[in-house]
Formats: C-alpha cells, sequence, structure tokens
C-alpha cells in the first residue's frame, strides 16, 4: 500500500504524529511518501496543528487527525510509542514529550482539555535517535518523572530544548539545580504570559544563576493579547532582568487577526537590533501604520 502523509500546516516544524505513522506504516511493509498531488495514493492521512490553518483540497477519503482538525482522537498506543521516522523532514534533532498535559488551566490553552492533568508519558530513550533533543512537554516541571529524566538527559550527554517554554513558578532550588546541570540546545526558555508571574520569573532567573545554568542570559515567551501595555510592561521587566523576550501575539481558535499593535510590539521586540536601539514609541512613531 502506497501511503501518503499530508502535513497540513506546513510550517516546516515536523510534525510528530506523522513521523510516527511514517514509521509504523513501513515497519508493516507499507510505502510512505509525502503527500502530492500528482501522486495516486491508497491511502492520505493529514495532521494539522493549528485551528486556523486554511483548509485544503485533499481526496474525500482522507484520515484527519490533529487539534487543528478539532479531532480528538489519539494515535494507537503502539503507533504513540513508536520511534519517530525521522528521514520524513530529513531532521538532524530528535522530537518527543516525556510527559502529557498540564495541571494550570489558562483560559488560552486547549492543553488541558485536550490531554488532562500532568502525567508521565515517555522515557527519553524511546524517541531519542540524535544527541540533539527537542522535548515539546508543556509543563515538564510539574512532573517527577519528567525532572528524574532531564536529569537522564543529562547522563547521557543529551543536548535538550523544551521549546515550549518552562514554567518559573515550578523552579525553586531543587529544580535550578537539577536544570543546571543540564547541557542545552539553547538558553533556557521560560513564559511571562501575565503579569502575576512576574515575581515567579525574577525568583526563577536567580536561582538559575545562583547555580550557573548556562548561557545565563535566558529566553522568554510573552503572550500578547488585546491589553498591549500589559505586555509591553512584561517586556520591559525582562530586559531589566537581562533576559531575551520573544513575543508572540495571541490568535483565537478562530483564527482572529492580531492588531496592529499587537504585530508591532512583537516585530520590535523580537528584532533585536530594533529592541536595543529604540523605544517601542519610537517604533510606532517610525512605522506610521504599518508594521
Amino acid at each position: 500500500m502506497l501511503v501518503g502523509l499530508h502535513d497540513a500546516d506546513n510550517t516546516g516544524f515536523p510534525n510528530i504524529p506523522l513521523m510516527k505513522l511514517s514509521a509504523a506504516y513501513k515497519q508493516a511493509g507499507h510505502e510512505v511518501r509525502v503527500y502530492s498531488e500528482e501522486i495516486t495514493f491508497d491511502k492520505v492521512v493529514s495532521s494539522k496543528v493549528f485551528t486556523f490553518t486554511p483548509e485544503q483540497d485533499l481526496p474525500v477519503s482522507t484520515v484527519k487527525g490533529g487539534t487543528g482538525y478539532r479531532s480528538t482522537t489519539s494515535l494507537p498506543e503502539s503507533v504513540e510509542h513508536i520511534c519517530p521516522d525521522y528521514s520524513l523532514y530529513n531532521c538532524t534533532e530528535s522530537y518527543g514529550f516525556l510527559t502529557r498535559g498540564c495541571p494550570n488551566k489558562c483560559p488560552w490553552c486547549f492543553v488541558p482539555a485536550k490531554e488532562g492533568d500532568i502525567r508521565a508519558h515517555a522515557d527519553i530513550e524511546e524517541f531519542t535517535r540524535h544527541r540533539d533533543v527537542v522535548l515539546m512537554d508543556n509543563n515538564v516541571l510539574a512532573s517527577r518523572h519528567g525532572m528524574d529524566q532531564i536529569a537522564r538527559a543529562t547522563r547521557l550527554q543529551l543536548r535538550i530544548d523544551f521549546n515550549q517554554g518552562l514554567d518559573a513558578r515550578r523552579i525553586s532550588d531543587v529544580e535550578a539545580r537539577i536544570l543546571s546541570k543540564a547541557l542545552w540546545l539553547k538558553p533556557i526558555r521560560l513564559a511571562c504570559d501575565s503579569a502575576t508571574q512576574m515575581p515567579s520569573i525574577q525568583k526563577a532567573v536567580a536561582l538559575l544563576r545562583w547555580h550557573n545554568a548556562t548561557p545565563r542570559r535566558y529566553f522568554c515567551y510573552v503572550l500578547v493579547k488585546e491589553d498591549v501595555q500589559d505586555a509591553l510592561e512584561r517586556v520591559r521587566f525582562l530586559k531589566g532582568l537581562d533576559l531575551d523576550p520573544f513575543c508572540q501575539p495571541y490568535i483565537d481558535e478562530a483564527g482572529t487577526e492580531p492588531t496592529l499593535e499587537q504585530r508591532q510590539l512583537a516585530r520590535w521586540a523580537n528584532t533585536k537590533m530594533l529592541f536595543k536601539t529604540m523605544t517601542f514609541d519610537d517604533y510606532k512613531e517610525s512605522r506610521n501604520g504599518r508594521v
């Protein structure tokens, strides 16, 4: 059987379910290719992460899955815990989850509704085939299993990156010590989605630097909702801590376009030459109504 795998979002970032399906189909003796309209497939499977990704013209019989399709279907356990086929995206890094779910119930996040509370998911060796490993856990520090796996990655000399950001509210002296021993593929990523998190960020950064978690200039996601002034204050606060803020304008489930000011803040803060040389007010004035 010839199977076509379709990445609906096509962001360039590897789609883990598709890589796992590829491994499973190949293991069963089937031929797998990236979907193309020019090829006649016996079966087509499409995965979509984002609800705002436009619908595409696919065969009627296409099997669709993922949050973007508002699907509640999960991969079978035998597929969920197979090592991904990294050749599908020519990956030079491994990708996976140590934990699933999250104990927080942030109103803008779909994870608790889709995955439930935090739980152990996999040991790091299950999906690791490279020295560099990108981990996509939503709140790994809330899990004892997650913390044990970070320590295990250190013993295995793996370089890791939690690309969804770490919850600073869960970084005590114990966590900071474990994180300081890890080998980081990129600077530690934190998240400051609301002003209430600022004291926790300040405390976590102090602990991480005390334990010499390097590189010492950490990265921090900043959620930008309708109150742009609130986000700007968080950006200024993070700059004062010598962190590297990265603004993400909020896009709701319907795909509502962020406002001009939200997009301007993101462009100013995320373009470091602009961020270091001018204020946000000066940037807005210079753009004359453009991003």
